[in-house]
């Protein structure tokens, strides 16, 4: 029997064991839970039946992060602040028994400096900030934006890395030295699963070879997703990435 188990869960003679549920997490730190502010939750209830499922997954808080991009979601500080405060009172009222928090997903571009300049900026935990850079070609103001985010002394969270496909070829070089500027990598669960490519899915199991990812996160925008976090227990670099002990999500709490 065990030499079956081996043979489902295991490569290489090395037994694996799947995760009853991700408390060993604590903290989910990027996802889209206000509704019909961005591309995610479209209903108070949409939020609310995920939430129910984070909690029963067993994470103890969850921070979400709307996008923040100019010409497409322009949303500020106040709006989701709002939006939070709403689905806090939302949590109350159904008995979800969660911490909920709301940041924001920066697009890296122009309109992020001035930004920047005034302090506008909502942050995560410890004064992370979770930017994504365009998933087309690199943003030419790109360095400029890291360099004033970090000069302006915040600690940068780069979301879903392992989705660039312009940065596969770097053999993770760009990513090392990223790393080494103090930059931190958070990589999305579904990509575990081959929901953005096999080009995604093999990158982000060589990012958590190489020991390069420091948040795991859902990235969620609505309950079908939830499924296949549910299915990412069963995922042997999932596994090895949260027994790694570099995940800095309970630092979140």
């Amino acid at each position: 029997m065990f030499n079956l188990f081996k043979s489902l869960f295991g490569g290489k003679g090395e037994s694996f064991r799947p995760l009853n549920d991700y408390s060993d997490l604590i903290v989910d730190m990027h996802s889209h839970l206000i509704p019909g502010i961005d591309d995610g939750a479209k209903t108070m209830d949409d939020s609310i039946a995920m939430l129910r499922q984070f909690e029963a997954l067993g994470y103890k808080k969850v921070i979400t992060t709307p996008h923040i991009v100019t010409g497409g979601y322009d949303n500020t500080p106040e709006i989701i602040t709002k939006g939070r405060d709403k689905v806090r009172k939302a949590i109350a009222a159904n008995g979800v028994n969660l911490q909920f928090d709301a940041a924001a997903e920066y697009y890296a571009d122009e309109s992020m400096l001035p930004k920047i300049e005034k302090s506008d900026i909502l942050t995560i935990g410890n004064n992370y900030v979770l930017i994504e850079f365009s998933f087309l070609a690199k943003t030419r103001v790109l360095s400029e934006v890291m360099y004033k985010l970090q000069a302006a002394g915040y600690k940068i969270i780069l979301a879903h890395p392992e989705r660039y496909p312009y940065m596969y070829g770097s053999d993770l070089e760009e990513y090392k030295s990223l790393c080494d500027k103090n930059v931190f990598l958070q990589l999305n669960i579904l990509s575990l699963q081959g929901k953005y490519g096999a080009g995604a899915k093999a990158f982000a199991e060589k990012m958590i070879d190489a020991n390069l990812i420091s948040f795991l996160a859902t990235d969620l925008h609505n309950i079908r997703q939830m499924e296949m976090v549910k299915e990412g227990l069963n995922i042997k670099h999932l596994n090895k990435l949260i027994d790694s002990g570099k995940l800095l999500n309970k630092t979140l709490l």
